[in-house]
């Protein structure tokens, strides 16, 4: 039997992951991963904070894994473009279409795994093709490159020679029988998101040493990531992560990649890589997420504090006015934070409000400094578990919300 080209020029591309060296700190990264993401899905958030979670890590990975290629746009060009509030001239609006593309791949698999009729379903070579066909949609392209469509020409990508393209579409039938089989990547019924972290990273890896498009190869890898982890459960803000690594460690990433096919422990150490930095934007993540809890108590308990009386309702609404502000405000300029606040105030002299704000400092609710008021956020903090003081700022991420005054 004749043996395959690419067994001969890419002997790496074997369909198998030995993971019998794997060093305690890449299973210690990986339960933890595997713990935040699932603390994460189970938290819930106020709606409106809730979808500017979802919204703000869509922006960063569409970016992350746009710029990676080369794209310019910044964060928020990125965000306006979600928002379809940017306009650029014709000789830069290519950069807003990478952006766009990737935006609608990755709400589209978002919508198809959370599908009942498509969740489960078996990763094809077809949606591979149509994910690259989507990356390119309407880009400039070299003339031999056809979107959603195998190259029929051999690459080189900085130095890395990709595998022989008339074996293309057969690697790509064996990565997806691969990533299929259920026993490809078990670690048990309690760690499917542990398993699905594994498969991402190394349907990664694959679709980068076989790159089987002429151009957006890269792009598509990354959007298998992204699907991978969401079918394995990960919140969707999560699944944008390995994107986000890879861009703001790109030197790190690129020479990771070399060394997944050149070292026999190549693959491990990108494993590490990957997860190092997966586990640490996570991290952020959930201190976002505190914030937002915080938030949400803080203003519960605001609610709990007031009588119901026209000098009461006056004084939590200057409360929650100041509440909503990201910093201490001058006593002279409380009035102008609210409207409705204002308007409680017409024809009362100032020294009401003076009053109104020596009673909440009385009270513990608000701080005054150098003519200068904020809520006294850290009265929440007595309702947190019993922690040694300096862990507050450590594990909640709150050292502007814990100071003392």
């Amino acid at each position: 039997m004749e043996q395959r080209e690419y067994k001969r020029t890419h002997p790496w591309i074997a369909f198998s992951l030995d993971l019998t060296n794997a060093s305690y700190r890449l299973w210690m990264l990986l339960g933890e991963a595997q713990s935040k993401c699932r603390h994460i899905s189970g938290v819930p958030l106020r709606p409106g904070d809730a979808e500017k979670l979802h919204k703000l890590f869509l922006v960063r990975g569409a970016r992350a894994t746009t710029a990676i290629e080369g794209n310019t746009l910044t964060e928020d060009e990125v965000r306006r473009i979600v928002d379809d509030d940017l306009q650029l001239p014709p000789s830069r609006a290519y950069l807003k279409r990478e952006v766009e593309n990737i935006v609608s791949a990755c709400n589209a698999i978002a919508s198809g795994v959370s599908s009942p009729e498509q969740s489960g379903s078996d990763l094809t070579v077809e949606e591979i093709l149509d994910y690259n066909s989507v990356v390119l949609e309407n880009l400039p392209l070299k003339e031999d490159i056809v979107p959603g469509e195998i190259r029929t020409f051999p690459v080189v990508a900085g130095g890395y020679r990709g595998a022989p393209a008339q074996e293309c579409r057969l690697l790509l039938e064996k990565l997806c029988i691969w990533l299929n089989d259920p026993d490809s990547f078990h670690l048990g019924e309690r760690n499917k998101i542990a398993a699905g972290l594994l498969k991402a990273v190394i349907a990664h890896l694959y679709l980068v040493w076989i790159h089987p498009f002429g151009d957006g190869n890269g792009r598509v890898a990354r959007l298998l990531e992204f699907r991978l982890l969401l079918e394995a459960g990960a919140p969707s803000p999560a699944a944008h992560l390995f994107s986000n690594h890879y861009n703001d460690t790109r030197e790190e990433y690129y020479r990771h990649l070399e060394l997944s096919w050149r070292k026999s422990d190549g693959v491990l150490s990108f494993l590490e890589y990957a997860l190092e930095g997966f586990v640490d934007q996570l991290e952020d993540q959930i201190v976002q997420i505190r914030h937002s809890q915080i938030e949400g108590a803080w203003e519960n308990y605001i609610h709990t504090q007031f009588a119901d009386t026209a000098p009461e309702k006056r004084r939590k609404k200057m409360l929650l006015a100041l509440s909503a502000e990201k910093g201490p405000v001058p006593k002279n300029r409380v009035l102008l934070l609210d409207t409705e606040l204002a308007s409680m105030y017409e024809g009362k002299t100032m020294k009401t409000m003076t009053r109104d704000l020596s009673d909440l400092e009385k009270r513990g609710l608000i701080v005054e400094e150098k003519n200068l008021v904020r809520p006294a956020k850290e009265r929440i903090l007595a309702f947190l578990p019993v922690l040694k003081p300096d862990m507050v700022p450590e594990l909640l991420g709150l050292s502007e919300i814990a100071r003392t005054p």
